[in-house]
């Protein structure tokens, strides 16, 4: 049997079914809608599969339209913008029976040497992710056992995710809490050698937990939610290589809350403190009928 890994690789091999035409598997979940990451790893491949191979994506920008029906197929169509001496440009387009639901534009650029190289240090200093407890662990400390559901969504989970902080599950321990959060994260297992594999597989990880920053004042993390949330646009800027079955933290905060929707920053760091991706990401949140 193939571990969670190999099925989130297997996710983003896009099936080529025209020029510039892709159709991604949509898996049969229990969820309400696609996983926004899902949908923004694969717009991600179906775009980088028609350049070249030598320009890594550098920044990408996109808006969630309409929420995905899980189990049914997507279709990634892409537009070629601008193929450029230094710069490529791809313009994609998701599309699920009939209807838009996703639009990505991501650029990508020919590495260049030489230059000038600076960065702010992380904000803080964390423990390593082998000292903190899985995600399963808090919860089965908390409840003393692992409900099924979670136990089930736990082995198809492909990463690894260590919160910084512990969860927080009673009103009580959000009082002035500020809106910030950490995890630590990498696949639960290797991902191969293709950089564009680990690219798209960070940005379909950059979706899982940036919202928690602009929840964490309001309501505990885990246990009965008061808010629906969607994801409304994700930005992304990458600075260095890397590989995503490797630990890297994810230092998240969220500036503003307001007028229901939420504005979250996330800065992605490698061990040794190198910042390797910048994250912005809206929501919207409406608080859920009693």
């Amino acid at each position: 049997m193939t571990n969670a890994a190999e099925r989130l690789v297997d996710l983003l091999d896009l099936e080529r079914i025209e020029v510039n035409i892709f159709r991604g598997r949509s898996p049969q979940e229990s969820l309400q809608r696609v996983f926004g990451g899902q949908v923004a790893g694969q717009a991600l491949v179906a775009a980088g599969r028609t350049t070249e191979g030598d320009r890594p994506v550098h920044s990408l920008h996109a808006y969630f339209l309409r929420p995905g029906r899980p189990g049914v197929p997507i279709v990634y169509q892409v537009e070629r913008v601008r193929d450029g001496r230094s710069f490529t440009t791809r313009r994609v387009t998701a599309v699920q029976e009939g209807r838009t639901i996703f639009n990505l534009t991501a650029s990508f650029h020919k590495p260049e040497e030489g230059g000038f190289t600076h960065q702010l240090p992380p904000a803080r200093v964390v423990p390593d992710p082998e000292t903190l407890p899985t995600v399963a662990e808090e919860v089965r400390e908390h409840l003393g056992e692992l409900p099924e559901a979670l136990e089930r969504m736990a082995r198809r989970q492909p990463f690894d995710i260590r919160y910084v902080d512990r969860l927080r599950w009673s009103p009580e321990e959000i009082q002035d809490a500020e809106p910030r959060s950490a995890v630590w994260m990498r696949a639960v297992g290797p991902l191969g050698d293709d950089p564009l594999v680990h690219t798209c597989a960070l940005t379909y990880a950059s979706d899982m937990t940036l919202l928690d920053a602009v929840r964490i004042p309001v309501e505990p993390l885990w246990g009965p939610r008061g808010f629906d949330m969607a994801s409304l646009d994700h930005a992304m800027w990458f600075h260095r290589p890397f590989r995503a079955d490797e630990w890297f933290l994810y230092d998240q905060e969220s500036p503003v809350a307001t007028g229901g929707r939420g504005l979250a920053r996330g800065r992605i760091y490698d061990r040794e403190g190198n910042l390797l991706v910048s994250v912005v990401q809206e929501g919207l949140f409406r608080e859920l009928s009693r």
